[in-house]
């Protein structure tokens, strides 16, 4: 799984949060994606790895202005695995 953390100036309400995240959907094949105006980011998850710069046209396209993008491969735990947890 990617996480593709972005910042994203120019969010000022609940509106402008599921723009972005409609916005995302419909371009690139994510998992999930969610938005924080307060924040100023947008989280995206998604099973193979995106293109930033389409990213970054798509948003700055929207009127909103992406300022950079960070990019982590995170991995699935099941819920099994966080009660199966040693203490140490």
């Amino acid at each position: 799984m990617i996480k593709i953390t972005l910042q994203v100036a120019g969010m000022t309400c609940g509106m402008c949060e599921t723009h972005m995240n409609d916005v995302i959907r419909a371009a690139f094949p994510v998992k999930k994606v969610t938005s924080s105006r307060s924040k100023g980011e947008t989280v995206i998850l998604s099973e193979k790895p995106l293109d930033i710069e389409a990213i970054r046209r798509v948003v700055n396209a929207t009127g909103y202005t992406m300022l950079s993008a960070d990019e982590e491969v995170q991995q699935k735990r099941s819920l099994l695995s966080v009660f199966m947890r040693r203490k140490e």
